[in-house]
């Protein structure tokens, strides 16, 4: 029978591809050129590795004997195959086959055998060796036997045979081809512009200051790949610019590092060795008047480079410089105080061009070149001069260093220096962790960690301590790439990689808890056997297995113990349970063997350890660590020590397996049902000195599925902290400092300040020890904390400060502070409307809003509300009757004080107690509310002579004075809670405004007699002025009514909103905090979350659909769903899960998306057999059926559809909805006897996704059919609906329909009989499918920034009746009408089918309801007061447009009905207009980027070639997108339109320039989501 072998045009095994021809005689081959390599021998067995193949070819060469006569020959031919799978192509390598061939004609024995060709195959692909052969006189037998090979008749032939476009692959390597274990996850390396083949120099300048981490491992990577890509060379330099951080044990661990990470650099230096020359630049650069000597103190340079200020040495005459240069190089004190800058530009928009520092004076010694230098120029002045003298031709750098680009190359142009050229990488950005050399020896210096290779470390050592293989961190790094988008990484990535490396290799034990229960096993001697330490690879090796009579188990265990039946002690086998006794101080069991029984299946299994003098168990300490950072990310300015994390090490002691004895340091192996562990420390015996024994400490290693921890049964644990911490040592979310005493002097505290930051300065200036000056800074800081507790303000140098006295003395001058405070904030406001209406100069505009702003803000924090026109008078009311209110107060706790004491002496009712007692403590805590003391009996005879400031809390008994300021505070306070739990702050924090809340409505009860409601605050005098409004505005209605032709619909003046007497607007947390247009990424986050739309989940690209957005998933399922079974559809539904067996045979059509399945490995502590998959789609779980059920064509067609989830694991920037990990979908799977039916059918599905698009959602499509490069890999074609977000100028593809002819059917064997012919043939599919996806889509086409718009098609709520204009003029039967009114409306509506709301909620005002309402995006909103309730009217407001009607109550169906339908067809206009003027055509490449870069998508002539395209996209990528995922994003064919713009000229060319074909069509181009 013949097999078939496919290989790659890519990469083509030689070696393979002459065995194969040289076999044919005996075993027919059938070459087929395809994408991956395989060599299938039958249904059941296809090889993937080039080393099987060539093994195979070999074994069946028959009486050609290419596998070798003897079995010496044969074992000789699998040494040359395995030695050329490995063949590096280096001079040992060379010189082990010229040894080899010294007295031999052929490799083995006296003819060509399987590793001639084999090994000649790899080095005829081995650039190495065809160097050596040209221009190497050595080497002379691998010459001849080389010839020898070359001129064989068969290799002659087969070598001519081979296409014009294969690339030969030099070797075997797992690296050069997919094996059966799965590709390796490669990141997007982007070619180095302008790169040429053995010319590329690149450099890895890390500074030896510290120890590598896994940033600098990414940089050293990424570098010696471009190195070893471009057969170029790779400098390792050491930046030893700064004599006070270089350290030569740094330098040498960092080498070290270098070579564990396997990485070879051609060349080692150090800046040091450039200094001269570098220093003679810069007296270059003096001398042309492009530098100056600077003397100006540190801190004022900073300020003068922030305000673009030119210093007053800028202009210094050459001679001076010179002076003041000699000063330095001497290292004086007027040299120690000046450094050299560049004359660059202080006006510049770039910080980094504003005169930069070259050279300081530093009089210290460097560790290479002692005290020969009292001068040092900086990395940024040092870096290009060294890269362009030492050839470098590429620097590779992290984005962060984006913005000294122009600096770089400044210096380049400044000393006509050859110019290298700069490429920028995404640093690597990992959660919880600091990654800053910085903040790492601040964790080394106290003593959080061991040492800088602590397993909680991210160093390259920390990692590898941690049990992170040197294989595991090179495919992490690869699998970032080079790419510039910057992405927060998850630990569970790094770890997942590094357990596919371990798991295969990682030989078994065993270890138990402290806490064990004996089992006692009848019938059973002590003896020893042997197991193997790994289940599936014997390679590992085999281990003792000791058994006798008494076994140990963990006590944990024994709950899954059954009397009567198995358990499977693993290593040994079925073991049946006779009894289980549990005494109050032990547990035993009885058990007999049950060897025979192999039924594994459903029994619980154990591990265990023999009880025996021969073999005892040794002492074993497991350690697990948790992140040293609590928080996932860091913000910019926030300070990492308030998040550290305490209890990160956790030891816990247990029983080990004797053989655990034979684990050396730095073995990984895994304790079966407890994990993967790393030995850090291993086992010694007892010591003759200290009569102990040394137990073996393993560190637990992430496997990336889960935090390591201890195990959960666990008894005997115990905690360990880590090193020892001072007793300050700072804590996650529990720092405490001690409050400041109420008697502090403030103003000497301000003075403390003052001198503290004058020591700091000098210490600095000194350039004093590192550790008087962090002494003085941590002194500094703590002062600063205690002036904030004192004054609730921030120190700054120069801020006023009140004094006690005046504080004191608040009562006799709060009135005045307030008015003057008041009156400047009128006049500043007086004065900002004066410069706007005079049209003044945008500055002067801007200075005057500040001081207002300013003034504001002092007022708030002064007084405790925000300042308002009428606030500062209620203020003032509330001070004067303070007095009165305490002593009222005071009065009334004496008295009910006397009542509860009369109550218990008469011995009441406990009832009447209770309640008198409840009244007392609410008078008690208003009276600490109002004066900030508690209540003794001393207040009640004795007046209370102080007063304290207002404050949001302060309360007054004398109604009517001063209920409006408590009313604003109230209304403050409750936005502060409804902000505090939006943000879902702290418990504790939302407690405490919580408690100030009710507080605040007691105080305003005790003042007013009545609870606090959001229009309480109406009082007599605004009772005329509202009347009047009201009377005004009926007024103004009935005169429209007579204006206006259709009285149906008349457009009024929008409602301002209702002010409280204050004059206070009630304030509202619910809007967005940003606009579409400035940031979209984070408006589309507010949007979706509140919204209500999404909740974030703990699974990062995991997401909650909340109701209000799955029922418009409802409203799409509901529509499709009965479509597509009017075309006879059946749903159905199919396990999520497919073997791995399964996904092989589809493996071409999903190699696309290969990275992202997700595999189940685990089935509780027990790993499964084989992974299984999560479906990322269907195929091959839908199709082994079809083959069952599809036997003749009278089954056809078959129709099933099923709505399932799917979860494709990716690793791109997640966002809702959009791109996401699990997603919600249909997938449709048809199949048909003929093609044309088929592509009837995937016509018709696209038609009906088109008007889920435009009918329900409103947004209009392109519908069109894919191009080769974007079309479903298993399929013939693909068709496509595309929508288009004018937000980001982006397309997103809506859904698509396949026609996959009859790849899948051939592939799974379903085929029919045909009725005429007889023969049998295969059928034809289609698969076809839409997702949750649109529902973003919606959001970001039709939402604004008030939140989110729905059309009414697809919104669960289409109109919401919000009862509004109640206040204290209306009656309760005004009320109660307006309700009854409202329901009637809500229950007719209902009735003619519209999805309809009441909002009745008396605990929310109607502006809130009106915002509230608007951004969760409801279509139509009516608004009905009592008046037009009088009147048969309502109000009603579309979303969309905010525009109001006022319509009649008697045709309320059919208008609302109306106005519905005219929101969706605006909606779906709107979204038409911005597709279509965002559409361009264009025939020329010059004009493409250009109109891709305005948010356009492009029509253009085009050839359909794949290479055409991928060039199109290269040339197009961009880098300075704002949103995640933009800025490496080159346009993407979208669809080839179904409706051509035009027909194609005759003379028309391919958009991409220099393309010889002619264009087939217009392609639609554009960036894509």
């Amino acid at each position: 029978m013949a097999v078939t072998l496919s290989v790659s045009k890519n990469n083509v095994s030689i070696g393979v591809f002459l065995l194969s021809e040289y076999v044919k005689p005996t075993l027919p081959v059938n070459l087929t050129w395809g994408k991956e390599f395989s060599l299938k021998i039958n249904n059941d067995l296809i090889l993937t590795s080039p080393s099987s193949c060539c093994r195979y070819f070999a074994r069946s060469s028959g009486s050609l004997n290419l596998y070798g006569t003897t079995l010496l020959e044969r074992t000789e031919v699998d040494h040359w195959i395995s030695f050329a799978s490995g063949l590096q192509g280096n001079d040992k390598d060379f010189e082990t086959i010229e040894k080899a061939l010294h007295m031999a004609t052929y490799l083995v024995g006296e003819k060509i055998s399987a590793a001639d060709l084999v090994l000649w195959g790899c080095l005829f692909g081995s650039d190495q060796w065809q160097s050596k052969k040209q221009n190497s006189e050595n080497y002379v037998n691998i010459k001849r036997w080389y010839k020898l090979v070359e001129s064989q008749p068969l290799v002659m032939k087969a070598i001519k045979s081979l296409p014009d476009d294969v690339k030969v692959g030099s070797r075997a390597s797992p690296s050069h081809v997919a094996t059966t274990s799965g590709r390796k996850e490669e990141g997007k390396f982007v070619d180095l512009p302008g790169a040429e083949e053995g010319k590329v120099v690149v450099r890895f300048p890390p500074e030896a200051s510290g120890y590598l981490h896994i940033g600098h491992a990414k940089a050293a990577l990424l570098n010696q790949y471009y190195q070893q890509l471009f057969k170029g060379t790779l400098i390792m330099r050491f930046d030893d610019t700064n004599p006070a951080k270089e350290n030569a044990e740094f330098e040498k661990v960092i080498l070290e590092d270098l070579e564990m990470l396997q990485i070879k650099y051609d060349k080692l230096t150090h800046t040091s060795d450039h200094f001269d020359l570098i220093e003679r630049y810069c007296e270059q650069m003096l001398k042309e008047g492009k530098a100056y000597v600077d003397d100006t103190d540190p801190e004022i340079m900073k300020q003068e480079r922030e305000q673009k200020i030119e210093s007053k040495n800028r202009a210094n005459s050459v001679e001076k410089n010179f002076t003041l240069w000699k000063e330095m190089k001497n290292g004086t004190d007027l040299g120690q105080k000046c450094c050299v800058r560049a004359k660059i530009n202080m006006q510049s928009v770039n910080g980094c061009m504003r005169d930069p520092t070259m050279y300081r004076c530093k009089p210290e010694p460097h560790v290479r070149t002692g005290y020969k230098y009292k001068v040092y120029p900086t990395y940024d002045f040092a870096c290009p001069i060294v890269d362009s003298i030492e050839g470098v031709t590429h620097a590779l750098r992290t984005t962060e260093y984006h913005d000294r680009d122009d600096q770089y190359y400044w210096f380049i142009d400044a000393l006509k220096l050859r110019k290298p050229y700069i490429w920028e990488y995404a640093r690597l950005s990992m959660i919880n962790t600091v990654l800053s050399k910085r903040k790492l020896t601040w964790f080394v210096q106290n003593g959080h960690v061991d040492g800088w290779d602590d397993p909680r470390f991210p160093t390259v050592r920390g990692v590898l301590r941690h049990g992170m293989t040197v294989e595991g961190l090179k495919q992490f790094i690869i699998a970032q790439g080079s790419s510039r988008s910057v992405v927060q990484m998850e630990w569970d990535k790094i770890w997942s990689l590094n357990k596919k490396i371990i798991d295969p290799i990682a030989p078994r034990y065993t270890a138990l808890e402290r806490n064990t229960a004996k089992v006692h096993v009848r019938g059973v001697k002590e003896t020893c056997t042997t197991a193997a330490l790994h289940p599936k690879n014997p390679d590992v090796g085999s281990k003792d297995v000791w058994i006798s009579d008494q076994i140990l188990i963990d006590l944990a265990d024994v709950e899954s113990l059954r009397a009567g039946e198995n358990a499977t002690f693993i290593n040994w086998g079925n073991i049946r349970i006779t009894s289980v006794n549990r005494n109050k101080d032990e547990v035993s069991i009885e058990a007999e063997p049950n060897l025979e029984d192999k039924d594994y299946k459903k029994t619980p299994k154990l591990t265990w350890i023999a009880v025996t003098e021969k073999a005892k168990p040794i002492p074993c300490v497991c350690v697990f660590f948790d992140h040293i950072i609590s928080k996932p990310v860091l913000a910019k300015d926030e300070d990492f020590k308030q998040y550290i994390n305490t209890n990160t090490r956790t030891e816990v002691m247990m029983l080990g397996d004797p053989e655990l004895a034979k684990v050396r340091k730095g073995d990984i192996i895994q304790l079966q049902r407890r994990g993967f562990f790393i030995c850090d420390s291993p086992y010694e015996p007892i010591s003759a000195h200290s009569c102990r024994e040394a137990p073996i400490v393993l560190f637990a290693i992430p496997d990336g599925s889960k935090p390591a921890e201890a195990a959960k049964t666990t008894v005997a644990a115990s905690s360990k902290k880590g090193p020892a911490k001072s007793e300050d040592s700072p804590k996650t979310k529990t720092v405490e400092k001690p409050a400041v005493s109420k008697g502090v002097d403030v103003s000497i505290l301000n003075e403390q300040l003052g001198k503290q930051g004058e020591k700091v300065r000098e210490l600095k200036a000194n350039k004093a020890d590192k550790s008087l000056i962090d002494s003085a800074v941590k002194e500094l800081l703590s002062l600063k904390g205690d002036f904030k507790l004192a004054t609730g303000m921030d120190w700054k140098a120069g801020i006023t400060i009140p004094s006690s006295s005046e504080k004191n003395d608040q009562p006799k001058t709060e009135q005045s502070d307030v008015n003057k405070l008041d009156a400047d904030i009128k006049a500043c406001g007086d004065k900002v409307r004066d410069l706007k209406a005079k049209k003044a100069d945008k500055g002067q505009i801007d200075a005057a809003v500040k001081e207002l702003l300013s003034l504001k803000a002092a007022f708030k924090a002064s007084f405790g509300v925000e300042w308002g026109p009428n606030v500062a008078s209620s203020l003032s009311q509330a001070n004067n009757a303070k007095l009165e209110s305490s002593e009222s107060l005071s009065v009334q706790i004496k008295e009910c004080g006397d009542k509860v004491r009369d109550l218990k002496a008469k011995k009441a009712e406990k009832s009447e107690i209770d309640a008198a007692v409840k009244t007392l403590l609410s008078l008690k805590e208003t009276y600490k509310t109002a004066t900030g003391k508690e209540w003794t009996p001393q207040a009640a005879a004795k007046p209370v002579n102080e007063s304290t400031p207002i404050a949001p809390a302060t309360v007054s008994a004398s109604t009517g004075k001063n209920e409006d300021v408590l009313s604003a505070q109230i209304t403050e306070c409750g936005n502060k809670v409804r902000d505090l739990k939006a943000k879902k702050a702290e418990k504790s924090e939302i407690d405490a405004a919580v408690k100030d809340l009710l507080s605040l409505k007691a105080a305003y009860k005790t003042a007013t007699g009545q609870d606090w409601t959001p229009t309480a605050t109406a009082t007599k005098e605004n009772k005329p002025a509202a009347t009047t409004a009201v009377k005004k505005d009926s007024t103004e209605k009935k005169t429209e009514k007579k204006k206006e032709a259709k009285p149906k619909e008349k457009s009024v003046e929008e409602k301002k909103p209702e002010e409280t007497t204050s004059g206070l607007k009630k304030q509202t947390r619910l809007g967005l905090e940003f606009k579409k247009d400035e940031n979209l990424s984070d408006w589309y986050s507010q949007v979706i979350t509140k919204a209500e739309m999404i909740e974030y989940y703990d699974v990062s690209g995991c997401y909650i659909l909340r109701p209000w957005a799955y029922a418009i998933w409802e409203s799409i399922k509901d529509f499709f769903d009965a479509e597509i079974k009017k075309l006879g559809v059946q749903n159905c539904y199919f396990p999520m899960f497919v073997s791995h067996q399964a996904l092989e045979k589809e493996k071409t059509h999903i190699a696309d998306f290969a990275p992202e399945v997700a595999w189940v490995t685990k089935s509780g502590n027990s790993d499964l057999a084989e992974p299984i998959a999560i479906r990322p789609t269907s195929e091959t779980v839908m199709y082994p059926a079809y083959a069952k059920w599809i036997q003749s064509h009278r089954d056809l067609p078959l129709k099933l559809n099923q709505w399932n989830n799917v979860v494709r694991w990716e690793f791109k920037h997640p966002q809702p909805f959009l791109r996401t990990r699990e997603f919600l979908w249909q997938e449709g799977h048809t199949a048909f006897a003929t093609a044309k039916e088929a592509e009837e059918e995937v016509y018709q599905i696209l038609e009906l996704y088109s008007q889920v698009y435009t009918h329900l959602m409103a947004i209009p499509v392109i519908k069109g059919r894919k191009t080769e490069k974007e079309k479903f890999a298993g399929g013939d074609f693909t068709t496509t609906v595309e929508a288009f977000i004018s937000a980001s100028g982006r397309a997103i593809q809506g859904a698509t329909s396949h026609h996959l002819g009859q790849n899948f059917s051939k592939m799974f064997e379903i085929v029919v009989e045909d009725p005429e012919t007889k023969e049998k043939k295969h059928i034809y599919q289609n698969s076809w499918g839409i997702t949750t996806r649109t529902i973003g889509v919606m959001v970001m086409v039709h939402s604004d920034d008030k939140g989110l718009v729905l059309p009414p098609n697809v919104a669960s709520v289409q109109v919401v009746i919000v009862p509004c204009g109640i206040n204290v003029n209306v009656t309760e039967e005004e009320k109660s009408n307006l309700m009854a009114a409202c329901q009637e409306y809500e229950k007719v509506l209902s009735a003619a089918g519209i999805r309809v709301k009441g909002d009745y909620r008396d605990n929310y005002s109607p502006g809130w309801k009106f915002n509230h309402w608007e951004l969760k995006g409801v279509p139509l909103r009516l608004e009905i007061g009592p008046r037009d309730v009088k009147q048969g009217e309502y109000v009603a407001v579309r979303r969309d447009t905010s525009q109001k009607l006022i319509q009649s109550k008697a045709s309320a169906c059919e208008d609302i009905k109306q106005l519905l339908e005219a929101i969706q067809k605006a909606l779906l206009d709107k979204a038409t207009q911005e597709l279509e003027s965002h559409t361009v055509i264009v025939e020329n490449f010059k004009d493409f980027i250009p109109e891709l870069d305005k948010k356009n998508i492009i029509l253009s002539p085009f050839c359909g070639e794949i290479s055409c395209e991928e060039k199109i996209k290269k040339e197009s990528t961009r880098d300075d997108g704002a949103e995640p995922g933009a800025p490496a994003m080159g346009a993407k064919s979208l669809c080839i339109p179904f409706q051509q713009p035009a027909e194609l000229k005759p003379n028309a060319a391919c958009i991409y320039p220099g393309c010889p074909n002619k264009p087939k069509y217009y392609c639609l181009f554009g960036r894509s989501y």
